[in-house]
């Protein structure tokens, strides 16, 4: 069991009355990704345990504010420009010292499986809201930096860092990774389509190999067969099992983005409008699609040659005109990718 497991253990109360919520099914019986934003109707009691379960988590979280707190104080007050620049280098090391926090936050709220016991909402809730508020310092930490100089946030510049990690996860059969751009960035560096991604997830479809079940039943057998014997088929399968994974993984790639819509109807109170108020900035979430090169051919000079892949933004929901949190936006693109209906025809080439 890993440790991951064993702290997802202790978050869930022994009792199964501290625990009232039902795993969420959609309106034709499909399962949904867990909401944030339930109570769970607890005893004052029973939220006083399960803080105390997070109480060790939240210490975490504090410390890493703490030192973003730090990073931001020295920034601020310290007039030696090399000291603060040695500072922004270390700045990198510690968004990837974050991720694993990101990652046990994202793992232990989300991870689903049939055979996994659903965490209480308040705890669910909760993680998620420890998620939120590191992910928010990082990008004030990280746009303070850039307006004084020290970082770059363009993704045109190869040394930028314009997005970071913030935690995987594994709902069911679909392994996600989640990304944060610190500012709206365009869709494309290329070219300017006047639509901006503000976070990316990678998502990857987990498939059963055949002959699954096969294999459990040889383990079985080799379990009686002699330690060395087993302990060498078990490497030799744990390779098998990972080129299988290699080539059958593929990565589909989503994005939430905005973009600024003219707004087209009403009349005089329109045309007396400032031109910057005459857009609405809707947010959406959509998926891309590459149409060249074509991701199925087997020409490498296509790929050689092309010095930048071209494809299409499909537009999958559309979020309305409220900028969603990162959580939210997670929530929203899992409840699609696990729904049944098939995805919206709104395409455009980017």
């Amino acid at each position: 069991m890993t440790d991951v497991e064993v702290v997802y253990e202790e978050l869930i109360p022994e009792s199964s009355e501290n625990n009232p919520e039902p795993s969420q099914t959609g309106a034709d019986g499909d399962t949904a990704a867990p909401s944030a934003g339930e109570d769970a109707h607890c005893a004052p009691s029973c939220l006083k345990m399960m803080d105390e379960k997070l109480h060790p988590i939240e210490e975490q979280l504090q410390y890493l504010l703490n030192k973003a707190d730090e990073f931001q104080t020295q920034l601020i007050h310290s007039g030696d420009r090399l000291q603060s620049e040695g500072f922004a280098c270390v700045v990198p090391t510690f968004l990837h010292t974050c991720e694993p926090y990101f990652t046990y936050l994202e793992s232990t709220a989300r991870n689903s499986s049939p055979d996994r016991t659903p965490l209480p909402t308040y705890i669910h809730s909760r993680l998620l809201q420890f998620s939120e508020q590191l992910c928010s310092r990082l990008e004030q930490l990280l746009v303070m930096y850039a307006s004084f100089g020290y970082l770059c946030l363009e993704e045109e510049n190869p040394l930028c860092i314009s997005h970071f990690c913030i935690g995987q996860c594994q709902v069911y059969n679909i392994r996600l990774s989640i990304f944060r751009y610190c500012l709206p960035s365009p869709f494309l560096t290329s070219t300017d389509s006047g639509l901006y991604k503000r976070m990316r997830w990678n998502v990857e479809r987990v498939r059963e190999t055949e002959g699954g079940e096969g294999r459990q039943e040889e383990k079985k057998e080799r379990g009686m067969g002699g330690t060395q014997v087993a302990e060498g088929a078990e490497k030799e399968e744990k390779k098998e099992e990972r080129l299988e994974g290699e080539q059958d993984s593929t990565t589909e790639y989503y994005f939430l983005c905005c973009e600024d819509v003219p707004v087209l109807e009403g009349g005089d109170a329109v045309r007396e409008m400032r031109a910057e108020d005459r857009a609405v900035r809707m947010w959406s979430i959509g998926q891309w699609v590459q149409t060249y090169p074509d991701p199925e051919t087997e020409d490498i000079y296509e790929w050689v040659l092309c010095t930048v892949p071209q494809g299409q933004y499909r537009e999958l929901l559309c979020l309305g005109e409220e900028e969603p949190s990162s959580c939210i936006a997670t929530d929203c693109l899992l409840e699609l990718l696990l729904s049944q209906t098939g995805p919206s025809s709104n395409a455009r080439t980017t």
